[in-house]
């Protein structure tokens, strides 16, 4: 479906009935991502997964400026007020996570539950973020002079993503089709509005978090495995979960190992 928020047109997937779930998606990503998640609990939740500002088929504004954080946490707000509903449980993956957190930081009492995987707070000094910043640019101007082929092909084979070599055939040609499906202009101006490095760091504030929370790690993915046992001493009410032979994206890797941790946190927390 389709909802008309703040001069936006966002694409959205609705699966099942009871208490709101959303979910948010990584960078290249799309709602699409969540399909077998969404299937395997939206018996006993309302599925709602989000296509994010200029990702999937979402619009893609021209000004980068569009794309701030603070501009983002409106967008969600507005598509729970059209939703109607009071709170909802929030769901993010890597880029969607860093939104994810904000919102519920943000927004305190629209969030019940929060589940972050493989997500960050940003980053703790203004000398990463500057750091950070430019080479978000550069790899802006990389999608805007190469052109998406070129920019995926190089994105898929970062150490990031080193774990998915592995994954089938079938499974690595639909990652490749969902970044290849996207708009250059929302991709490029997603790492510049509201990249790592230009999202207000939230490490002073994750106190504030005081809902249930869950951060999930892939074990191979020692970079994030590491920031999310940081955020577990900082947050009041976060359980963090490690799973071995997992890379950086679990809901992709190891699907059904992901549902059963996500629908046992929604279910008995």
């Amino acid at each position: 479906m389709y909802l008309k928020i703040r001069g936006i047109q966002y694409h959205l997937k609705i699966w099942g009935s009871g208490e709101p779930l959303w979910l948010l998606h990584g960078f290249t990503g799309s709602s699409n991502t969540w399909d077998i998640l969404a299937s395997s609990i939206s018996q006993y939740r309302t599925i709602v997964a989000i296509d994010l500002l200029g990702h999937g088929k979402t619009d893609s504004p021209d000004s980068p400026q569009r794309y701030t954080m603070s501009e983002q946490i409106e967008d969600l707000d507005e598509i729970r007020r059209q939703l109607s509903f009071d709170s909802i449980e929030l769901l993010g993956y890597s880029m969607g996570g860093r939104v994810a957190l904000s919102y519920s930081i943000l927004k305190k009492q629209q969030v019940k539950k929060l589940i972050l995987e493989s997500s960050s707070p940003g980053l703790k000094t203004e000398a990463e973020r500057v750091v950070r910043q430019k080479h978000d640019l550069n790899l802006s101007l990389k999608i805007k002079n190469e052109g998406l082929e070129s920019f995926v092909a190089y994105w898929e084979n970062i150490p990031l993503f080193a774990t998915q070599k592995s994954l089938p055939d079938s499974v690595k040609e639909r990652i490749r089709e969902e970044r290849l499906f996207q708009n250059p202009i929302g991709l490029a101006n997603s790492l510049i509005g509201f990249g790592t490095g230009s999202q207000p760091s939230l490490w002073k504030r994750l106190n504030e978090a005081v809902i249930p929370t869950l951060l999930i790690t892939g074990h191979e993915d020692q970079k994030f495995l590491l920031i999310a046992k940081q955020m577990e001493k900082l947050m009041p009410q976060a359980k963090h979960v490690n799973v071995f032979n997992a890379g950086h994206a679990i809901h992709v890797e190891l699907p059904q190992k992901f549902g059963k941790i996500v629908k046992e946190f929604v279910l008995h927390t």
